[in-house]
């Protein structure tokens, strides 16, 4: 298969994908505009926000930087989902504390523009509490719920993690330690199936509640993506929960596992 016709073939089986290279730098006009081209009506591009703006500048200083993405990522039209802050561990020598962080958060946010799907994610364990999520539900800005070795699950919160009518999910897992297990990433090294099956009780409850749910596995949560997706499908079939939906089939049925994926996703 061509690299160019990967994007079309992701979503032949998939409702939506999250794009990891826009956290490197905000792509051309062009290249986006090919995304939206390769792809069927009803897809969705979750993506994340450039890491000058998350990373290097912390926040501070980044208007023009945030204005020129959202105005590329514009050309997606309906397409375009969640948009997502990842903010990398803060040590002390970059941000003293979570109060810190929160003065230069807190007034970000207020700029803003309201007609986007905002997510934000942070990996300082210490600063998920309710006030960060009651900050976020006044803002109706998704936390990002994340399962990797040294974050909480959803069980582990003291507090509601669904602070908008939509919530995303990403299923990350132990990178270091699973490349220590393997490099290719074909089949399934993690057996996930515990934490799997509690996701799918924990996505159940959500959905009663009206929330949608964007969810995505990477190589590195179990082996393969794909296969992590499936399981998930098929546990959540197992449960008898109503069915999931799942895109239209194309004129093309080759197998699920029969090339290379991205990090692949479920929208449900």
């Amino acid at each position: 298969m061509r690299p160019a016709d990967y994007l079309s073939f992701y979503a032949e089986h998939f409702q939506a994908v999250e794009v990891d290279s826009t956290f490197y730098a905000c792509p051309s006009v062009q290249t986006v505009s090919n995304w939206a081209a390769r792809t069927p009506e009803g897809f969705t591009f979750a993506v994340k926000v450039p890491q000058s703006i998350t990373h290097e500048k912390a926040l501070a200083g980044c208007d023009a930087e945030l204005t020129e993405f959202l105005k590329t990522m514009d050309v997606l039209g309906t397409k375009l989902g969640p948009i997502i802050f990842q903010f990398p561990f803060f040590n002390k020598s970059a941000l003293q504390d979570r109060h810190e962080f929160l003065d230069r958060l807190v007034p970000f946010l207020t700029k803003l523009p309201v007609e986007y799907k905002f997510a934000i994610e942070i990996r300082n364990r210490n600063w998920l509490d309710a006030e960060f999520a009651n900050l976020l539900w006044d803002r109706k800005i998704a936390l990002v719920l994340q399962d990797r070795s040294w974050m909480p699950n959803p069980a582990e919160l003291k507090f509601d993690p669904i602070t908008a009518d939509w919530t995303y999910i990403r299923w990350l897992g132990d990178r270091k330690a699973i490349e220590e297990q393997t490099m290719t990433w074909d089949k399934t090294v993690v057996d996930r199936s515990t934490e799997l099956s509690s996701w799918v009780d924990f996505c159940y409850q959500v959905r009663k509640r009206g929330v949608l749910i964007y969810a995505f596995a990477n190589n590195h949560y179990s082996g393969h993506a794909p296969a992590t997706i499936e399981q998930f499908r098929r546990i959540w079939q197992e449960k008898g929960f109503p069915p999931l939906s799942t895109p239209r089939p194309s004129h093309r049925q080759p197998s699920l596992f029969s090339a290379s994926h991205p990090p692949t996703s479920s929208e449900y």
